[in-house]
């Protein structure tokens, strides 16, 4: 469904990203993980329109798009969750989904999907008067992602979901973006939380300074030991 090659990304003379490389199969969650600073937010940026590319290609769905501008993105059916959530601080919680379906026309569609994020997140449920700004983080980051899913992606693209939640708040939100997956969206997620990232992949890239320094399956990078030393508190070799 998605596939980038060779893509490299600067800041001016600072080059970001370079040379960056990765698949992501339909019907399948792809994980980048790497730490903070390491390129994965200058990728995801890049990939949804956000920033221009030096030089490489993006293709999405057979069309090459780098260069298209957000909203024609989401047109062709890809939608970001943007790290820090970015909700619409001064609107309702119904205001904001709605938002997440401006470019759609079909209203019984927009009807039927409205009340699934209402199944996938009752919390929104409870609050759909509520101003998005006055909710706490995890209930904002649930409205982003539902607010995504409202435009009916076919590629989910999920930037730090679990940044700045509690743990009990990041595993429920891991839960439901398998739940999606399962229901039939792509997913290619930018994460620090290695572990939850990698335990729900199908495959993943490791990111270290702007460059893919590792891949393989979600299991396979779990069980690597250079993954295990550098993310998750393993051995560290003499």
């Amino acid at each position: 469904m998605l596939r980038v090659e060779n893509l490299s990304t600067s800041y001016g003379q600072i080059k970001a990203i370079r040379d960056v490389s990765l698949h992501v199969p339909e019907g399948k969650i792809v994980s980048l993980i790497g730490a903070n600073g390491a390129g994965k937010t200058t990728t995801m940026k890049t990939i949804a329109g956000l920033l221009t590319p030096k030089s490489g290609t993006v293709t999405f769905c057979g069309q090459r798009i780098e260069g298209w501008k957000p909203h024609r993105l989401v047109e062709a059916g890809m939608a970001l969750v943007p790290e820090g959530r970015a909700i619409l601080g001064k609107m309702t919680v119904l205001e904001n989904l709605e938002m997440g379906a401006f470019q759609r026309k079909d209203a019984q569609g927009i009807k039927d999907d409205m009340e699934k994020m209402m199944t996938w997140f009752p919390i929104l449920k409870e609050r759909l008067n509520q101003l998005g700004g006055t909710m706490s983080g995890g209930q904002q980051q649930m409205l982003s992602i539902a607010r995504a899913l409202m435009s009916r992606p076919k590629l989910l693209l999920l930037d730090e979901p679990s940044m700045g939640l509690a743990p009990i708040v990041v595993s429920d939100i891991f839960k439901v973006i398998r739940q999606i997956n399962q229901e039939g969206t792509t997913v290619l997620i930018v994460e620090q939380n290695v572990k939850q990232a990698l335990k729900i992949a199908d495959y993943g890239y490791v990111l270290e300074v702007g460059q893919i320094v590792h891949e393989g399956t979600g299991e396979a990078l779990l069980n690597d030991e250079r993954v295990k030393e550098a993310y998750l508190g393993g051995r560290k070799h003499a």
